[in-house]
């Protein structure tokens, strides 16, 4: 695996503006050996390194991030800490054990978040609310009745809603009706996942800024660093599309980037025009739908938009043009508010594959990869990386069980056909969208 240049972005924007700074552990500045290293620290690779070092106490886990925390995907996303997944389409019988093996993998992830948030007294804005998902048009109107007719078959607790019930529990008219699953949870995902890294265990050494550039397998991995290299036995990659590079998952998952605004505070006059509930969460039952929510500091952020951009974040000038998608959404949706301002900007790329699946891989004896989690990283990702702990150090657990069941993800082409397919199929989960965006 290579990198052909020293090529992350480090731009800041995101869910990190929101909160205090925090001060970055150290780059890697000599050469290290050790028996474990997990290269990335977001939700996957944080639970990874944690389980790891639970594992195997008395042994040292590296942890690497090319970044500083919160730069990526785990500081960009909306927080949401989802328990039951959304399978788009009407029930079907058959894939019931999918539909429950994939929310157990869901549930694994939100028990052990809400543990160790307890444990450490993390404070992140977790809120064990539920989560509404939304339809404000045609499409997703069915889509809606599916969601619900599967929820009942499940017998997950759930709440359906009409249009003038979520009028006055979120305060807005925009959306013809929706459901209120009640098992799930919201969060400032910088403040959590800063929390995660602030209280790993006292054997696991995590090191930013420090971007893998290459790597060369064998029994002994060597891994390339810019100045240095480190000698591992056993390495996890938890690096979501970035670790496919130049790897052998190449042609399995691609970067889609999102970007959303998020508005200033909101006076308590303007919170007032709002419904009953103090702060939630909208998902859309329409793939290419806004996504929506009031924080728990009374701001209102949207995101609702998706393109392929080779795996980039967006430059200053395609953010502002992307903020007036954002601006009309907005307006839309809570036109009584139309001259609160935005105060901040922002993208962030997701690993998604052509099949919307996830990837739970053993590479070779000594390399394991785990990641593309399709936009829910939150709770899956942290269930992911406990798997692949227990994986690597030879656990036959339920979860790891789980993991490996779950559906392959389909290859992709080369480019230059990968890049016109992807951003042929990005615009296409737009299609029929309407009012939900």
């Amino acid at each position: 695996m290579s990198q052909d240049s020293l090529n992350f972005d480090h731009e800041t924007r995101g869910w990190v503006d929101l909160i205090p700074s925090r001060v970055p552990r150290p780059k890697l500045t000599s050469q290290v050996d050790t028996k474990w290293l997990v290269i990335g620290a977001g939700f996957t690779g944080l639970s990874c390194s944690r389980r790891l070092a639970e594992l195997n106490p008395n042994e040292k886990i590296v942890l690497l991030e090319a970044r500083e925390v919160g730069q990526s995907a785990s500081g960009r996303n909306s927080g949401y800490a989802v328990a039951h997944s959304h399978f788009s389409g009407g029930y079907q019988k058959d894939q019931l054990r999918q539909y429950e093996r994939v929310d157990r993998i869901n549930q694994t992830g939100l028990d052990s978040l809400k543990s160790i948030i307890d444990k450490n007294h993390i404070n992140c804005d977790f809120k064990e609310s539920g989560i509404y998902h939304m339809a404000a048009d045609k499409n997703s109107s069915e889509e809606c009745d599916y969601f619900v007719d599967y929820l009942k078959k499940r017998q997950i607790e759930h709440v359906p809603l009409s249009q003038d019930q979520i009028n006055l529990e979120l305060g807005t008219s925009w959306y013809r009706k929706g459901v209120k699953v009640k098992n799930g949870a919201l969060v400032q995902p910088a403040k959590l996942v800063f929390g995660l890294a602030d209280n790993l265990p006292s054997n696991v050494e995590l090191y930013e800024n420090s971007p893998v550039l290459g790597m060369e397998y064998g029994k002994i991995n060597t891994i390339r660093l810019p100045n240095l290299t480190i000698k591992a036995e056993n390495v996890i990659m938890a690096c979501n599309y970035e670790s496919l590079a130049k790897g052998q998952q190449k042609q399995r998952v691609v970067g889609v980037t999102l970007s959303g605004s998020i508005t200033r505070v909101l006076t308590q006059d303007e919170v007032n025009m709002l419904g009953s509930e103090s702060s939630w969460g909208v998902l859309s039952l329409h793939s290419g739908g806004a996504t929506v929510r009031l924080t728990e500091d009374k701001r209102i952020s949207i995101r609702n938009t998706a393109e392929y951009n080779s795996h980039r974040l967006l430059n200053d000038q395609q953010l502002k043009r992307r903020q007036k998608i954002h601006r009309q959404a907005f307006d839309n949706r809570f036109p009584e508010l139309s001259h609160v301002s935005f105060e901040h900007l922002y993208s962030g790329v997701e690993g998604v594959t052509a099949n919307k699946t996830n990837i739970f891989k053993k590479l070779s004896n000594n390399l394991y990869f785990s990641g593309c989690y399709n936009g829910s990283g939150i709770t899956k990702g942290t269930a992911f990386g406990l798997g692949v702990a227990d994986y690597a150090c030879g656990n036959d657990s339920k979860l790891v069980s789980d993991c490996l069941l779950i559906q392959k993800a389909r290859w992709l082409p080369p480019s230059p056909l990968l890049d016109l397919g992807a951003w042929y199929v990005t615009r296409q989960r737009f299609k029929g969208v309407g009012k939900d965006r």
